[in-house]
This record gives structure tokens, C-alpha cells and sequence, in this order.
């Protein structure tokens, strides 16, 4: 059984990608500062259905100067590493002129510098087994932009431009390095979009509707999988064609 860890893992669209991995067989570790009741409902769930597994490790991905022990940790406890899913971020909205600088270096410590550092331990692993899958949640805000989201925006857009160079680095070892970019869906990053601004949001996509976290894991689980394995240094967009 392949393990996988999976950032952000406890809620939201990493609890969804988290249970889409165990279902299919993976042994899936969800990292987050705290298991919420959601998690322990699946991770039961995902137990007696006898697939895969799935196990909260409580972690700070802020304490980015503690992350090689954790990944020496996973080592030692679960064995080697398959796939890393970066999806932790925070997000907090406002423009940039009046946004405190603490609260910029906060989200671009957990939006960018975290899963660097972070995948630069695990991504040791998969080279030197000659396979691995790494997987950044990035966002349709990285190439359109939103008002008064500035640097959330640029700490995606920063996961685009660290795909693409470090699939070029690792793919001949065996290691794709892809991103998927969600669009607005209904998860606790757009819980200040009220019902009218999500309709209006809807409606300016091509299908006409929101995509749903489950599109997110799914896409995820494809890169994961043998069917992908051509499949590096690219950006999947999931966002029911608001962008086309």
C-alpha cells in the first residue's frame, strides 16, 4: 500500500481528496494543525470498508524549521513516500494597501514557502525509489486575479512557476510534479461569498454552476494514477469553465 500525504487534509477540499486516495487503496497521512469531526467520521468509515487508510498527524505547517523531522517521522513510522498533495492555505482578504505585513508573511509562509520546504524532503524519497507523484492545489486566481486578493493570489500563482521547473528537475528520475487549479466552490476559502455572489459567479461559467471538491479529488486521484503518467509539469484546471 502506497502512502500519501496530503496536506490540509482534515476539512474541505483536503478531506475530500484525503477519502477519494483511501478509497482507492492508498494509506493516506492528513496533515493539519487540528482533526476536526468530519476527519474521524471518514477516516471510521474509510476503516471498515477495508480499501485503504487514513491517518491524522497534527502538524503546524507554519513551524516551516520543524518540517524535516516531520517528514523523518512519516519515514520511520508509514515507510517510503509515493505521493505529496500540497494543499494547505490560508487565505485572507483584503487589499493589499492597508493588509498588515505580519499577515502577508503569514500566508506566504503557509501558501508557499511551507510546501516548498515540505516537498523537498518527501521529493528526496521518491527520487531515490525512481517514482513518486507531487500534486500543488493552486487556484483559478493565479492567472485571472480577484479584488482583494492579492497576495493569496501571488502565493498561487508562485505554486504554478515551482511545478513547472521542478517536474523538469525530478522527471527523469521517475517523478511527475503537476498542479490543479479549483475555481470557486462551496468550502470554507468562499464562506464570504453570499448565495448572490456565488450565482453571479456561476452563471459566468460555461457549465453554469459551481464545480464541487469531489471534482478536486478526482483530478487528483488521476494524477496519481498509471493513466497519468505522461502527465508533468501541467495545470488542470476544475472550475466548471468559468476561465474559458
Amino acid at each position: 500500500m502506497d502512502n500519501v500525504i496530503v496536506t490540509g487534509g482534515s476539512r474541505g477540499v483536503g478531506l475530500a481528496i484525503s477519502c477519494k486516495l483511501a478509497s482507492v487503496g492508498y494509506r493516506v497521512i492528513a496533515i493539519a494543525r487540528r482533526e476536526s469531526e468530519e476527519f474521524s467520521i471518514a477516516a471510521r468509515q474509510t476503516c471498515a470498508s477495508g480499501a485503504g487508510s487514513l491517518q491524522f498527524l497534527p502538524f503546524d505547517l507554519a513551524e516551516v524549521e520543524a518540517i524535516p523531522a516531520l517528514v523523518k517521522r512519516i519515514r520511520t513510522e508509514t515507510g517510503q513516500i509515493y505521493g505529496l498533495v500540497n494543499n494547505a492555505a490560508m487565505s485572507a482578504e483584503g487589499v493589499l494597501a492597508t493588509m498588515h505585513n505580519s499577515q502577508i508573511e503569514a500566508m506566504l509562509r503557509i501558501n508557499t514557502l511551507s510546501p516548498i520546504v515540505l516537498t523537498k524532503y518527501v521529493v528526496r524519497m521518491m527520487m531515490s525509489n525512481g517514482r513518486g507523484r507531487v500534486v500543488n492545489i493552486s487556484s483559478i486566481i493565479a492567472s485571472t486575479g480577484y479584488n482583494a486578493l492579492s497576495v493569496y493570489g501571488a502565493s498561487k500563482a508562485s505554486l504554478v512557476g515551482f511545478t513547472k521547473s521542478l517536474s523538469r528537475e525530478v522527471g527523469r528520475v521517475g517523478v511527475t510534479v503537476n498542479a490543479v487549479a479549483p475555481g470557486f466552490m462551496n468550502t470554507e476559502m468562499t464562506r464570504t461569498l453570499d448565495d448572490a455572489q456565488r450565482k453571479r459567479v456561476a452563471r459566468r461559467s460555461a457549465l453554469g454552476r459551481l464545480p464541487d471538491v469531489a471534482d478536486v479529488a478526482d483530478a487528483v486521484e488521476y494524477l496519481f494514477s498509471e493513466k497519468a503518467r505522461n502527465i508533468t509539469g501541467t495545470v488542470m484546471t476544475i472550475d466548471a469553465g468559468n476561465t474559458a
